[in-house]
């Protein structure tokens, strides 16, 4: 497989930046970002990996409490490194999240996100905006290589080609469009796709490497092994050079599927079979870090995109205490498990307790390989390193969580008011609250007890906090909707 570094095709970071300027400032405030300090001059900047799971619950891993899923891989992650235990997605759902994730910016500012087409599809001809600066992007001035390896979800690029990786700084990608869900065989009965069964034989997913669909049916049972195969490989071809490794993984979205080695092996059924599968994948992937002797200048985090697809029942995942699932914004749809590891520069089994982001990401990866964040363009992440080094308090004065484009709840320090709330899925319209839902997370992370009543000047705080967030993010125009006629 050739790994050589690749120029990727499209404009660079500032043509994009000058091209898409009408569409960056639409209808909203633009803050000035003021950049980090970058790197000492005899630093080498290190490797960035990033792991994301697809739709696997808060409470899925062994070290976040599973009773009977065996993860000790991530676990021994967790050990040597840090967990956070309030760590969000900024998306409900896969597309919005993985977009929040990549620019550092809540997904209404993109978007990445909609009130009725709440992902990307097959007929989708949306994507990533170019304006968008992804962390691949800006990190290539710093002479980082990257890949892509996995579910992409930001654009189809076999209708859109400006929704490829290659659009967006990746050097290299493999893997899927979009989810394992979203393509049947003209065959399959409808009530087997509507089960998402687990029958390879009505699936019909595209297998992509580079720019050319190499494979059609995929065979799913052994996408997490050759995700990994090519991850290493890639690894391998740059160990020399700073990289920026991404690796979105398949699972555990349903269809399930698990290999002959994993399938059966679990005490937790099939969904315990994929998660213990991806798991050994994980491991394999750090032992080859660990082999070309990169782990003190690696940085590797491992997390999720959303919460657990509970309507899928036993193949759905566990949110542990939390309430609900993916698709909503109560604490099991986008409180998400996130781990972080770099020996010598994070402190072995700590845990951070502060609210912290997936979409933190961007602005922690640019800061740690001393690169500058794009300018006159609002980021919402935050560098996380005073967290990662010392366990420090990050200055976050709020999260907010959206469903589409609407803004549903706002978490400060421990209190989250819920303005609105929705099923995650199905036809049940949003509910209003006047006053708003208000939890103490810190004594009631399972949102049971709703204390509004006693404690009005926290929900009249939070309120305002909404009010500005609103009027400082107003949506910009969706990609979601525009689909192939």
């Amino acid at each position: 497989m050739a790994m050589g570094r690749l120029s990727a095709p499209g404009d660079t970071m500032h043509e994009r930046r000058r091209r898409g300027a009408a569409v960056a400032a639409f209808g909203m405030v633009v803050w000035f970002v003021t950049a980090p300090p970058v790197l000492a001059v005899d630093e080498a900047p290190p490797n960035i990996v990033i792991l994301y799971a697809d739709d696997l619950g808060y409470g899925d891993l062994g070290c976040q409490g599973h009773p009977a899923i065996r993860t000790p891989r991530l676990d021994r992650m967790a050990a040597e490194g840090m967990r956070f235990s309030d760590c969000y997605s900024a998306g409900e759902v896969c597309t919005p999240s993985r977009a929040a994730l990549l620019t550092g910016r809540y997904p209404v500012r993109s978007g990445m996100c909609h009130d009725v087409r709440r992902v990307l599809h097959r007929d989708s001809r949306g994507h990533l905006p170019a304006a968008e600066v992804t962390l691949a992007e800006a990190l290539r001035d710093r002479g980082y290589a990257s890949a892509c390896i996995g579910k992409w979800h930001l654009g189809n690029f076999a209708l859109e080609p400006a929704g490829h990786p290659h659009r967006h700084g990746f050097d290299y990608f493999f893997g899927l469009p979009h989810s394992n869900d979203m393509d049947a065989t003209p065959a399959a009965p409808h009530d087997a796709v509507g089960r998402l069964e687990q029958d390879p034989r009505w699936w019909n997913l595209a297998l992509w490497r580079q720019d050319a669909e190499i494979e059609r049916p995929t065979d799913q049972s052994a996408l997490t092994r050759r995700t990994i195969d090519e991850a290493i490989s890639f690894v391998a071809a740059h160990e020399r050079d700073p990289f920026l490794l991404y690796v979105p993984f398949t699972f555990p979205h349903v269809p399930l599927f698990a290999s002959a080695e994993f399938r059966g092996r679990s005490r937790h059924g099939i969904y315990g079979d994929v998660v213990e599968e991806l798991d050994a994948g994980v491991g394999r992937l750090l032992d080859a870090i660990a082999d070309r002797g990169l782990d003190g200048r690696t940085c590797v985090v491992f997390s999720s995109d959303n919460g657990p697809w509970l309507t899928m029942g036993p193949q759905g995942g566990s949110a542990g205490p939390l309430r609900d699932g993916k698709g909503s914004t109560w604490e099991g749809g986008m409180r998400v498990p996130m781990i972080a590891r770099w020996p010598g520069r994070i402190p072995a089994g700590s845990v951070h307790r502060g609210v912290v982001s997936t979409m933190d990401l961007f602005a922690t990866g640019l800061a740690l390989a001393g690169a500058r964040p794009p300018q006159d363009v609002a980021i919402d992440g935050i560098d996380l390193r005073p967290a990662l080094f010392a366990n420090q308090a990050v200055d976050r004065e709020a999260f907010f969580f959206y469903r589409g484009t609407r803004l549903f709840a706002v978490r400060s320090g421990r209190w989250k008011a819920h303005l609105f709330t929705q099923p995650a899925y199905g036809e049940p319209r949003a509910t209003p609250h006047a006053p708003p839902l208000l939890y103490d997370l810190e004594a009631d992370p399972g949102e049971a007890h709703d204390v509004a009543a006693e404690h009005p000047d926290v929900v009249t705080r939070l309120q305002a906090l909404a009010r500005a967030q609103e009027a400082a993010c107003p949506p910009a125009p969706s990609q979601l909707g525009n689909v192939r006629r």
